[in-house]
């Protein structure tokens, strides 16, 4: 008999930045596993393009607007997602942003800290915190599971210069994971995170094609390439699937083998 536990037909998956980069590479592999499919983003028109991907794999698939920074629009986004979809199984908190320029630290502003924090961090607490409650009633009536998955980054374990708030909010995100993983054990709830290296996405766009940059970090990554949204379609698909079941409060780093060489 074949080995079933990555089957996720009839469980459901959020994801949020989920119609671009890695959030979409997740998207579409778990899709691909079984999954009906909700993603949230900012921009109308990525949405729909990304719904269409994903409704070629034959699942069901909604796409909301929805800015995570926004605690009003969070909630009103889970509640229609329930509405449609009927439950959330898995639900990963991959919306994020950059700083968006290179600014010595003694220069930040106020401004420029509650940006990147807004989305990455209030963003992913928002998110979890409504996943959080409806796996948590969801146990509560006999109905135990769920995974939470967070997408910090390599920045949350290194040196990120210049690059102080993203760092921040990636190495919130890895902490609040590990306790969320004890609080919510007993109701058959995991909780993860992932955190990508160099990943070829509209985020890295800039970086990815500066042949400064690209000649500085390509020779440290022993696989020689860039990542690519593609390279976490497996780890969506084990994270959210019973294969996981016991495994929690985990940072999974995906980098090609960077941070060890």
């Amino acid at each position: 008999m074949a080995y079933q536990p990555f089957d996720l037909t009839g469980k459901v998956a959020l994801v949020t930045g989920g119609n671009g980069g890695i959030g979409l590479g997740m998207a579409l592999a778990v899709a691909q596993a079984g999954a009906d499919v909700a993603i949230w983003g900012t921009n109308a028109a990525k949405n729909a393009a990304a719904k269409a991907t994903l409704e070629a794999t034959g699942r069901r698939v909604l796409a909301l607007q929805c800015d995570v920074g926004d605690e009003a629009a969070v909630e009103a986004a889970f509640a229609e997602t329930l509405a449609v979809m009927g439950r959330v199984d898995g639900c990963f908190a991959n919306a994020g942003i950059s700083s968006g320029k290179q600014t010595p630290f003694t220069d930040f502003t106020a401004e420029d800290w509650h940006r990147v924090l807004r989305v990455n961090l209030d963003g992913a607490f928002y998110t979890f915190r409504a996943a959080a409650r409806h796996m948590k009633a969801r146990a509560e009536a006999g109905d135990k599971g769920g995974a939470l998955v967070g997408t910090a980054s390599l920045a949350a374990i290194e040196g990120a210069a210049r690059n102080e708030h993203y760092a921040a909010t990636k190495g919130g995100m890895v902490a609040m994971v590990r306790a969320l993983a004890v609080e919510l054990a007993r109701y058959g709830v995991t909780a993860n995170s992932i955190l990508p290296g160099w990943i070829e996405t509209d985020m890295t766009a800039k970086s990815v094609a500066n042949p400064k940059f690209a000649g500085n970090v390509l020779p440290r990554v022993p696989m020689r390439r860039w990542g690519t949204p593609e390279d976490f379609g497996g780890i969506a698909v084990y994270l959210m699937s019973s294969a996981s079941r016991f495994h929690t409060g985990d940072s999974l780093l995906i980098d090609g083998g960077y941070a060890l060489f």
